[in-house]
């Protein structure tokens, strides 16, 4: 029996670092076990924000991955301001009262010009290019994945030129994610915005979301349908030789302006007055991008002898903070729009072994993962009294040396189980 050839046109794809590559680099790398053989296509000279090489050796080897040249304007923002155009390349938003008059001219231009990304010159030569090759390799399944969502333009012009399925990856949402709002869009601007998501959802012939949240919301704009498949974990061969010694609460990832937990840091500083051997102990790691105000509230809550700033490190490292720290940190913001917000990260979080505590919006998918794994504790931003007293009891178990969590129900998050639900998808499509 022939496989099934998909065609996957991605943004990210290694050497980019960062949780946006992970997805479909992991699916790739088991689609073929359930005879489907992918064919990836990404750009030949993208500007990623984050390099990590080290994901270069995850490649399948007998993989075709089709490049082609991309025209990005981050390069030539670069030339007037390149700390602040690798900031928000990244999705660090400073707040408005400290934006600079550069930055606040970067978010205009980048809202009201480049709609619905700074991507969307790849859209025209990306469509001439795989309209040949679709035809000529008899390709029927086409899945695009965003952000960026420029790259679903991609898909809608193909199912328009080509007689092939389109399967739309949504990895966040469009016009309801966090930095949406930031872009200072004109009336006009929102409204293409909102036209073309509209356009996307109803023509691709199926959705997918990471979290249910997401496909809720998207079952408001469509009659499509969505399925949901999240992100997850993968086996791999990262070995550490025990728990670190101090009382550590490592937060792996970006911590964005607006993620800046102040209730937390009030938590940690009062516990560290209050609490002698807390003191002592206590060792606060941040590794990935940290938005300058977001350390400035953990400098104020004088935390900075007890902050220990890492930044960006490679996967396999990443992996090795996750297992070795006494306390993985999660945050999200506090607000309606991220309560659908799954990070990747989540995952090789609940198979470390390491307990979990998180913080953001209530009745967030990320707590119900977190609740029905027995992985960690979730706490609003208005509990502090609850969470002081769970940091407190963490950090009891950690002096009794019976810090522990023994989760329940992971196999489903497991990328090769996830690989076969997306598998049967694309037969069905």
């Amino acid at each position: 029996m022939s496989s099934k050839k998909v065609l996957i046109i991605c943004y990210y794809w290694p050497p980019a670092g960062g949780p946006g590559v992970q997805r479909w680099l992991k699916f790739v790398k088991y689609l073929p076990e359930f005879n489907i053989e992918p064919i990836v296509y990404c750009p030949e000279n993208p500007n990623y924000p984050i390099i990590d090489e080290s994901l270069l050796n995850d490649i399948p080897k007998d993989i075709t991955v089709l490049k082609q040249p991309i025209k990005e304007p981050y390069g030539l923002a670069g030339l007037f301001s390149k700390k602040s155009a690798k900031t928000i390349s990244s999705g660090v938003i400073p707040k408005t009262k400290k934006q600079s008059l550069m930055e606040k001219l970067m978010l205009y231009v980048r809202g009201n010009f480049f709609i619905p990304d700074a991507r969307k010159y790849w859209i025209k030569p990306s469509v001439k290019f795989l309209s040949e090759y679709i035809k000529e390799h008899q390709i029927d399944t086409v899945i695009t994945t965003g952000p960026p969502h420029s790259l679903h333009l991609i898909g809608l012009q193909l199912k328009e030129t080509c007689n092939m399925k389109w399967i739309s990856d949504f990895r966040d949402p469009w016009t309801t994610i966090g930095y949406h709002k930031a872009l200072k869009l004109s009336k006009a601007a929102e409204a293409k915005h909102i036209a073309l998501e509209t356009e996307v959802l109803n023509e691709a012939d199926h959705i997918i979301t990471t979290s249910y949240y997401t496909k809720q919301e998207f079952q408001t704009k469509t009659n499509q349908p969505i399925s949901v498949i999240t992100n997850g974990y993968d086996s791999h061969s990262v070995r550490v030789e025990g728990k670190d010694n101090n009382f550590t609460l490592s937060h792996i990832g970006s911590l964005l302006s607006k993620r800046n937990p102040k209730i937390l840091w009030e938590v940690l500083s009062e516990l560290i007055r209050e609490n002698e051997m807390f003191s002592k102990a206590f060792q606060l790691n941040l590794i990935g991008v940290i938005g300058d105000d977001v350390l400035a509230s953990i400098y104020d809550a004088g935390l900075k002898k007890h902050v220990n700033v890492v930044g960006y490190v490679t996967h396999e490292e990443a992996i090795k903070f996750q297992m070795k720290s006494q306390l993985l940190l999660l945050i999200e913001i506090d607000s309606e729009d991220t309560k659908g917000i799954i990070p990747g990260k989540i995952f090789e979080y609940l198979i470390s072994e390491t307990p979990i505590l998180a913080l953001g919006p209530q009745e967030a998918d990320v707590e119900q993962i977190i609740k029905s794994t027995h992985t960690g504790t979730y706490f609003g931003y208005h509990q502090k009294a609850e969470l002081k007293a769970q940091i407190l009891e963490y950090f009891n178990f950690y002096q009794k040396n019976d810090l522990k969590v023994n989760g329940i129900g992971l196999e489903p998050y497991s990328r090769k189980s996830l690989t076969k639900k997306m598998s049967e998808l694309i037969k069905s499509v």
